[in-house]
C-alpha cells in the first residue's frame, strides 16, 4: 500500500458552465497526511461538488488542488487515479459480478496494454484488500445477495485496491442502519491513509475526525477541530436549528451530542 499523502485546496471556487452560476466559494483548507477530513453542511452546501473537484472530475473554475505539493490537473489522469480512489453513493448496477471481480476493478490503472498488469501482484492486493474488510469469506458472492454494509465494505476494499495515498468517500453511512454505520467507520479509522469524507450525522463527524470543514450555500463557514467548528452557534447558524452541545467525544476524550 502507497503511503499517505497530504492535501492541499487553495482558493478553490467552480462554476456551472452554462451560466457562470458559482456553486462553490473560495475555499481552502490543508489537511495532514493520514488525518481524516469530515465535510458536513445542509443540502445544497457544496459538500458533493467539492468531492468531485477533489478527485478530479471536475475541473476548479479557480484555485488549486495539490496532493503532496503536486497539482493534481499537472498530473496524468491515470497517474491521479493510482493517488486518489473514491467511494460514491452509488453501486454498481451490474450486480453479477462476484465481490471479488468488483474488488479486482480496484487494478484497473495499473493494466498495461492487452490487460496485463504492471508492478506487484495483482492477486496479492486484490486478496489483501478483502482480508483487511473482512470480506474473504464472501468472495464468490455476487453483490446483489449482499447486505447494504457489506455492499459499503466490498466498494471501499474496490478502493484499496488501487493502493492510493487519499481516499474520498461521499455519503459512506447513507442507508446503512446505526450498527452498520458505526462498523463501517471503525473500519475507516482504521485505515493508515488521509480520508476526506462528506457526512449528514454532526455526531458521527465529530466522534470520527480529525478535521471538520463546515460548508453552507457553498462558502466555507470553518476548517479545524471538531470542537471548534462544531460549535452549538455554527450549527445553529449553519442549519436553522435549536442545538445544545454537551461534554465531548471518545476520541478527544469528552463528548459532543447534538440535539436538533
Amino acid at each position: 500500500m502507497k503511503q499517505p499523502v497530504s492535501l492541499s485546496v487553495s482558493n478553490l471556487s467552480w462554476s456551472l458552465p452554462h451560466n457562470n452560476q458559482e456553486i462553490l466559494k473560495s475555499v481552502s483548507f490543508d489537511l495532514e497526511k493520514c488525518k481524516i477530513l469530515g465535510v458536513v453542511g445542509p443540502n445544497g452546501a457544496g459538500k458533493s461538488t467539492l468531492l468531485r473537484l477533489l478527485y478530479r472530475y471536475l475541473k476548479p473554475t479557480t484555485g488549486n488542488i495539490k496532493i503532496d505539493g503536486k497539482n493534481i490537473w499537472s498530473m496524468s489522469a491515470n497517474k491521479v487515479a493510482c493517488e486518489v480512489a473514491v467511494v460514491l453513493q452509488e453501486q454498481p448496477t451490474d450486480f453479477s459480478l462476484t465481490v471479488k471481480e468488483i474488488v479486482t476493478l480496484g487494478r484497473t490503472p495499473y493494466k498495461r496494454w492487452f490487460g496485463r498488469m504492471k508492478g506487484e501482484d495483482h492477486e496479492t492486493i486484490v486478496k489483501s484488500s478483502m482480508k483487511k474488510l473482512n470480506l474473504l469469506e464472501l468472495a464468490d458472492r455476487e453483490l446483489d445477495t449482499l447486505s447494504g454494509g457489506e455492499r459499503q465494505r466490498v466498494m471501499l476494499a474496490r478502493a484499496l485496491a488501487q493502493e492510493p495515498g487519499l481516499i474520498i468517500l461521499d455519503e459512506p453511512t447513507n442507508h446503512l442502519d446505526i450498527r452498520q454505520q458505526l462498523e463501517l467507520l471503525t473500519l475507516i479509522k482504521a485505515l493508515p491513509l488521509t480520508i476526506v469524507t462528506s457526512l449528514h450525522d454532526l455526531n458521527m463527524a465529530a466522534s470520527n475526525c480529525d478535521d471538520i470543514l463546515l460548508l453552507k450555500d457553498g462558502f466555507p463557514l470553518g476548517f479545524g477541530k471538531p470542537e471548534k467548528i462544531l460549535s452549538a452557534k455554527k450549527i445553529t447558524d449553519t442549519f436553522q436549528v435549536n442545538a445544545k452541545k454537551e461534554v465531548l467525544i471518545p476520541s478527544y476524550n469528552k463528548q459532543i451530542t447534538f440535539y436538533l
